[in-house]
């Protein structure tokens, strides 16, 4: 998977942003999910305005000072077809979020979106856009912590929201689309999280964004170290889901933790959660929320297409697994560390190396091995020669301020 985040795409639509446009561009790109929000929003706290947002994009009757639940805006679900059928001809999966966010009316309010309209929310999405096949996955809240109240902590009672949920998601839905959840607090573990109805959910959306401070967001530690606490034992699937939002230096800064979210930070993470064997899901300011630059890529989307060919034309990702055993040496800071995915008959093994440096794998000695060294930032590949030390290399050298990173791939 290779996701982009479009929150209000569906907004953007109703309010006559160029969506088939963009949607044809991310196809042709090779993206092929996009995680987007039923209900939109107007606002991200602490300064997110969508002022681009120029028609009413409510989901309910009524208003949100005095809402209607047993009613629908139809003119608004009009153009959420439109988008959907869009994605469908294009072949674009969606990670249709539910309730989103958690901190929003009427979601962080359930004592007035009580249970009964909740059900009649879901059955609406369900009966409206389950048969859809771009519908990937249904995810039950973006940051599903936030209930019952909307405040941003872990709660138990949240767990037992989403397996009740997810079960009675399951039982309705009848085209057997992945059931999902997406974190805010990484801890506990999410096995222990869901011990009790282990299979009620399906996948977990994960965000993690690793280091995001003025010197070292560059380098998106963490997120590797933080993918094995959180899904330790966890049963299901997981996709990389979140791990910040490229800035654009453009913009003013509405959302002070996007700050330092460069486009190395865009490149190193995406490495990091592939290489934890996850596929990836990452955003951009120009059209995650608040802006709307549907026209324009930001410099670090071509960095993620560096990585998709890696992973489908040069080491094929469906044959790797994580091998974190067959590193015998390399760098061992935080953050540095190389990671490691391999085939089961280790006959390919590929490495990414977050500062280059040098490296030893603990592969047996073999005649006809070929090696090669990937570019994270240009795709173009170089041999790289083995060192005195069986199965060693060293990384090319990088002429940046900041160490390079480095993709380095063994086939025997």
């Amino acid at each position: 998977l290779l996701g982009d985040t479009v929150y209000n795409l569906f907004g953007m639509a109703h309010c006559g942003a160029d969506v088939q446009a963009f949607l044809e561009r991310r196809a042709r790109q090779g993206f092929n999910l996009l995680r987007v929000r039923v209900p939109v929003s107007p606002f991200h706290p602490p300064e997110g305005h969508s002022t681009w947002q120029t028609r009413r994009t409510w989901p309910w009757g009524g208003s949100e000072q005095a809402p209607r639940f047993d009613q629908m805006n139809l003119d608004y679900f009009r153009t959420v077809d439109r988008v959907v059928r869009a994605a469908e001809r294009l072949g674009l999966g969606l990670e249709m979020i539910m309730e989103a966010w958690g901190f929003e009316f009427p979601f962080n309010s359930r004592q007035i979106f009580t249970p009964e309209w909740e059900e009649l929310w879901l059955r609406y999405l369900i009966a409206r856009y389950d048969a859809f096949s771009c519908v990937y996955f249904w995810t039950l809240q973006n940051e599903y912590e936030y209930y019952p109240n909307g405040d941003w902590h872990y709660k138990p009672v949240a767990d037992r929201w989403a397996m009740r949920v997810g079960r009675w998601v399951k039982a309705l839905a009848a085209h057997g689309h992945i059931i999902s959840v997406h974190n805010g607090p990484c801890e506990p573990p999410f096995a222990r999280r869901f011990a009790a109805d282990p299979e009620a959910i399906d996948a977990i959306m994960f965000q993690c964004w690793g280091t995001t401070g003025p010197d070292d967001a560059w380098l998106a530690a963490g997120i590797e170290e933080q993918i094995r606490r959180s899904l330790a034992g966890w049963r299901g699937s997981a996709v990389f889901a979140e791990y910040g939002y490229e800035r654009n230096p453009e913009f003013p800064l509405a959302i002070p933790g996007h700050e330092h979210c460069d486009p190395e930070h865009t490149r190193r993470g995406a490495w990091r959660g592939a290489f934890c064997g996850l596929g990836v899901i990452h955003g951009f300011e120009n059209s995650w929320g608040p802006w709307q630059v549907l026209e324009a890529d930001q410099p670090g989307l071509q960095y993620l297409l560096h990585l998709r060919r890696f992973l489908t034309e040069v080491a094929p990702f469906h044959v790797l697994q994580p091998a974190p055993e067959l590193l015998a040496a390399g760098p061992q800071e935080p953050g540095h560390r190389p990671l490691i995915l391999a085939s089961a008959d280790r006959r390919l093994v590929a490495a990414y190396l977050p500062v280059g440096g040098a490296i030893v794998l603990a592969l047996p000695e073999a005649t006809g091995c070929q090696a090669r060294w990937y570019d994270p930032r240009t795709g173009a590949l170089q041999d790289a020669i083995a060192g005195p030390v069986p199965s060693g290399y060293q990384a090319p050298e990088g002429d940046a301020a900041r160490p390079w990173d480095w993709a380095l791939l063994v086939a025997r």
